[in-house]
């Protein structure tokens, strides 16, 4: 077995736990053994070997013994953290206050969630007028350590019926159970092998769902690339539920998605190869046997119906509109060239929603929510007054309703909701936390810095007020960049704890996301991914260079696609950060496309097989195949579950036997494979909190703190 040696404090620690290189002591890691196999691949007569390929295997019994000998020994080095059971107590007691949902109106009662403080799952509450409210249903008692959670939950018309759909162990396979909602009863048989869907009720007769057919060999990263439709009409076997669209061997569709409008009139379907555009179908339910009328019939845009007055149809498209805009069209010719511009493109990116009878649009200025209440005329009947600078979500009540909700949070405030009177605008605090939390001791300042190519980037900088600028500060740096999704400014429990310790946060807005619309994404695709790369580092090197912190006291980390970030990141530039934390990534870049559906990430990524260019491209930034012998890495702690069939944990664990084998000098590679865990959603708080105490007491630990260092 390798060994490496960790140097760590000795106990004689200075009141204000700055490094003490004087006396240290040696822990010795014994990295498990990790065989190795002749496996080649070729790509354009390109020899690529895969030692590691029988990782892959997550059914196999040696790769089941791979893991649990990983996580001892990875347990065993957090053992000796002597902090690690007071962050863990922190977070608990942080995590510890009553959370709860706006409300919403279904059938006769008001729904919302909450949960109590250290839940595990939150709670679906309900109460009928201004009665008391009762428990309607609790994910909690779906198993007993809090793995099975709830995941979408989808009222009939009349709120008489609901379908809701459970995860287990963190799976994106899902199964959905109906629920009579007067007497809480199952009323039906659970439909199983439902993955990657919405549920949307037609009336209160049935509704509709999307799957695929289960996959041959391993259910958690067999490839699963063709997406079907189904409707299921309620009082029927899932066998005889009906295929609606998909399935067709002349065209591929991975992500099907439809729903049907407020008022049943039509049925909406958005089929996509990729992640990113879609084309567009809709259907006359009113008409029997109607037949699907094309919208779209290519990928080049995302286009979705968001609502309709009859047939008039009214359209949010990025087609020809990068940053997005609403257009109208009637439903008898419904294809672009008859497209009205109702609310034009601006410079800022779009999220429209409805809610009452209005549309609320809500614009991205530099990742920083404003928004607008337009009628359906396109006029503009007011600008709406946020409680301060961050992130909202909401407005999405019903048509006939007056009153709304939605929230508001940023890095240093902790989420609160606010009720708003549609007609006139004005909005008032619904609900605010009690939490062992002072905003007021916080600061959050956005700073724009350079990247490599000249490129302005925004970052979000969090910290303690007072904060001295002594390059000594405990940082992490934390990024995404892909995928068209924006990292927008909002409260965390568990960046409150670091932060807690005397931690900065910053949050990089990097190209790649959807923060300035459909031309930031695209210069973070394919063969210009690396400037998400750069866009980072020149994050990392802004912290430095403005004394912040140093790279001994620089962090970095990102889960699922900010995982092959912060991979791409330490091989790229291993002097940069101290510690580096990749979460479910995505590590091997010649092959996630053969897992799952992993395909459908092309559009960001292009696939190694695509051309020559494009392998030798992905071939240059794959962290797996970027590991190099003689080279000192950060000191790094992947984390992952057993169960993400979303990006597959072999991934995570050929990227660990890569660094475990040619790692050179003193700092660790452990991996933390959390069981019963998927890629992240309905973890249990439990699992939550215990992740936490790990990653944040390996970062603090491996920057040389033998005790918190509240003091700094």
């Amino acid at each position: 077995m390798k060994k490496i040696i960790i140097t760590l404090l000795t106990l004689l620690i200075l009141v204000a736990c700055k490094k003490n290189n004087e006396e240290k002591k040696a822990v010795v890691v014994n990295y498990p053994e990790t065989k190795t196999v002749d496996t080649i691949d070729t790509y354009f007569n390109v020899e690529v070997k895969d030692p590691y390929r029988w990782l892959e295997d997550d059914r196999s019994p040696e790769t089941e013994a791979w893991v649990k000998s990983q996580n001892e020994t990875t347990y065993g080095y957090l053992d000796h953290i002597p902090f690690r059971s007071e962050l863990k107590e922190r977070l608990s007691s942080l995590w510890n206050y009553e959370k709860i949902s706006a409300p919403f109106i279904e059938g006769d009662y008001t729904y919302f969630s909450k949960n109590d403080g250290l839940q595990n799952q939150n709670v679906i509450y309900r109460k009928q007028n201004h009665g008391t409210s009762e428990i309607f249903l609790d994910p909690n008692t779906f198993s007993k350590d809090g793995t099975v959670s709830l995941g979408d939950a989808s009222f009939s018309k009349d709120g008489s019926i609901l379908a809701y759909s459970i995860s287990e162990g963190g799976s994106d396979w899902r199964k959905i159970l109906v629920m009579d909602t007067e007497t809480k009863e199952i009323i039906e048989d659970t439909l199983i092998d439902v993955k990657f869907t919405q549920i949307s009720w037609y009336k209160n007769e049935g509704f509709y769902y999307s799957s695929y057919d289960k996959p041959k060999g391993s259910e958690l990263s067999a490839k699963t690339d063709q997406h079907k439709v189904y409707y299921h009409k309620l009082g029927t076997p899932q066998k005889e539920d009906i295929l609606i669209f998909g399935g067709t061997k002349e065209e591929k569709h991975r992500y099907i998605y439809a729903h049907v409008t407020e008022d049943n009139k039509y049925l909406v379907i958005t089929p996509r190869v990729s992640t990113s555009g879609n084309k567009l179908y809709i259907k006359d339910l009113s008409v029997p046997n109607g037949k699907l009328t094309t919208v779209l019939d290519h990928t080049d845009s995302d286009t979705n119906i968001i609502e309709n007055e009859g047939s008039k149809l009214f359209l949010v498209t990025n087609l020809n509109a990068p940053n997005k805009k609403i257009v109208t069209v009637d439903a008898s010719n419904p294809t672009p060239e008859n497209w009205v511009d109702l609310i034009p493109e601006t410079k800022h990116v779009l999220n429209p929603s409805t809610s009452g009878g209005y549309f609320f649009t809500e614009y991205m200025v530099d990742a920083i929510s404003k928004v607008m209440q337009y009628d359906y005329n396109g006029k503009l009947i007011r600008d709406i007054n946020l409680p301060g600078v961050g992130k909202v979500n909401g407005f999405g009540s019903k048509k006939e309703e007056k009153t709304d909700y939605y929230s508001f949070t940023n890095y240093n405030t902790p989420t609160s909701i606010y009720k708003l009177n549609i007609e006139t605008g004005a909005s008032e605090l619904y609900w605010k936390p009690s939490i062992e939390f002072n905003s007021d001791d916080y600061e959050s300042n956005q700073v724009f810095y350079t990247s490599k190519d000249g490129t302005k980037v925004p970052m979000i900088i969090t910290h303690k007020k007072g904060l001295e600028l002594n390059g000594k500060n405990p940082t992490i740096l934390y990024g995404y960049g892909g995928f068209n999704i924006s990292l927008n400014p909002s409260f965390s429990i568990t960046n409150a704890v670091w932060m807690e310790q005397g931690g900065i946060l910053a949050v990089p807005n990097l190209r790649g996301g959807g923060e300035y619309g459909k031309a930031w994404h695209d210069a973070g695709t394919k063969m210009q991914k690396q400037n998400v790369f750069d866009d980072f580092i020149a994050a990392g090197e802004y912290l430095i260079e403005n004394k912040y912190t140093t790279s001994d006291y620089l962090a970095v980390r990102g889960g699922s696609n900010g995982g092959l970030l912060v991979g791409a990141t330490m091989t790229q530039r291993p002097d940069l950060a101290k510690v580096a934390l990749p979460a479910v990534g995505v590590l091997d870049m010649l092959r996630y496309h053969t897992f799952t559906a992993g395909a459908g990430w092309a559009y960001d990524f292009g696939t190694a097989e695509q051309n020559k260019d494009m392998f030798e491209y992905l071939k240059g930034y794959s962290p797996v195949h970027n590991v190099k012998a003689g080279v000192q890495y950060p000191a790094t702690l992947i984390t992952t579950g057993d169960h993400d069939d979303r990006v597959v944990p072999a991934h995570s664990f050929k990227f660990a036997a890569e660094l475990q084998s040619k790692q050179t000098g003193s700092n660790p590679t452990l991996i933390r494979i959390e069981t019963d865990a998927g890629h992240g959603a309905g973890t249990p708080v439990s699992k939550i909190i215990e992740q936490y105490a790990d990653i944040f007491s390996f970062t603090l630990y491996n920057m040389g703190f033998e005790m918190l260092p509240k003091s700094i």
